[in-house]
């Protein structure tokens, strides 16, 4: 009975501890509750001002009365804060309607660049309600997406225009076939002037497919170490038929001890042969084109030297781009497209290289490409190339 006694005891002492400690432990979540629902705000800053920075756009945190609490590196120099405070007016007047209406707005504005006084930039402002007190702004710069629609324009409207011109011939010439009058000298000169545009449409078609195929950042997938003596020989190959056209004799220096670059043989070859094109159609008949590689510490230059006319200096900058001409009467009589250039441009890109130019008018041109040489050994890859 005794021992009934005291289990009964110990249990109710047990019961009444736990129930203490119930109460207690209870007490403190709500107190912990109320703390941690006082520093949220606080916590939620801290670890937005630390991502701040890892943002590719500009951004920032707000309270309501436009003080800036956080900001990423970039926004005072892009001029969206200044003294602590968002600058623009448009993106004030932002902050207010984010928080009177409780949602995520956005606006398009343009920004001037207040800390260095160097024009300005336009953006999209996007304003984002954090809490009562607090929002997120987000401003991407739309200067480049501009810059990159203008040139998807550009491309199409010159890609319609230089396909114009040898469909219209073409339909012209078709016409002239039809007619009643015509006799069987004309019929063979009419055929022979839509052969020659049937070439410069077909030229025109395989260059917007080849700049297509090498632009772009995707990696290339037929790598592989390649022989300079071989890209060079095999471009001089393709063109041996228009060397021989133009009387030009294309002189090729020793280039066996050169060595290799690590890539796509075909892209390669590609970008020598259009170099070599371009220098014995802009060669008068009887000059020479000359190609030539060295090894120049860790890299591998390419070179080809014409004797034509020259380019002059306010040009030099725009020859790489696409359907640039220098002359554009001359350039059509030499049947070329325009887009060699940027196709050799976009092809050493790929390989990590570039290609430069140098050009006097009256004495000639040299375009010289330059690759990272292949490493024996080393564990030499494209992607080594492009680090």
């Amino acid at each position: 009975m005794a021992v009934r006694v005291d289990l009964a005891i110990g249990l109710a002492i047990f019961v009444a501890s736990l129930s203490v400690l119930v109460v207690i432990y209870a007490r403190r979540a709500q107190r912990y509750a109320r703390q941690s629902s006082k520093l949220q705000p606080i916590d939620r800053v801290a670890a937005l001002r630390e991502i701040l920075d890892l943002l590719p756009d500009a951004a920032a945190v707000v309270r309501q009365d436009d003080r800036v609490v956080a900001a990423s590196v970039n926004s005072v120099a892009m001029g969206l804060v200044s003294a602590d405070y968002i600058a623009p007016i448009e993106l004030r007047a932002l902050n207010r309607e984010v928080h009177r209406l409780r949602k995520t707005l956005s606006r398009e504005a343009f920004i001037g660049r207040q800390a260095s006084g160097d024009g300005g930039w336009e953006a999209r402002l996007q304003l984002s309600p954090l809490d009562e007190n607090l929002s997120l702004l987000i401003a991407q710069d739309l200067s480049e997406e501009r810059r990159l629609n203008e040139a998807r324009r550009d491309f199409v409207a010159n890609v319609s225009h230089e396909l114009k011109t040898p469909v219209g011939a073409l339909s012209l010439l078709a016409e002239a076939i039809n007619a009643d009058d015509v006799d069987a000298d004309e019929v063979k000169h009419f055929a022979n002037r839509m052969q020659y545009e049937a070439g410069r449409l077909t030229d025109l078609i395989t260059d917007l497919v080849e700049l297509s195929r090498v632009q772009g950042d995707v990696a290339l997938r037929h790598s592989a170490p390649v022989s300079v003596e071989a890209i060079i020989a095999a471009s001089i190959d393709d063109t041996k038929f228009l060397a021989s056209e133009g009387r030009i004799n294309v002189v090729v220096a020793n280039t066996s001890e050169v060595g290799r670059i690590y890539g796509d043989e075909r892209q390669l070859v590609t970008a020598i042969r259009n170099l070599i094109s371009n220098a014995i159609k802009y060669s008068p008949a009887g000059r020479r084109v000359g190609v030539g590689a060295k090894k120049v510490g860790d890299n591998i230059e390419i070179s080809v030297t014409d004797q034509g006319p020259g380019i002059p200096d306010d040009e030099l900058i725009r020859i790489f781009e696409r359907f640039y001409r220098v002359d554009p009467s001359r350039n059509r009589g030499t049947g070329g497209t325009g887009l060699g250039l940027a196709i050799v441009k976009h092809i050493c890109a790929n390989h990590g290289g570039e290609c430069t130019v140098w050009s006097r008018l009256g004495e000639g041109s040299t375009f010289t490409l330059r690759f990272p040489a292949y490493l024996n050994g080393a564990g030499h890859t494209m992607e080594d190339a492009r680090a």
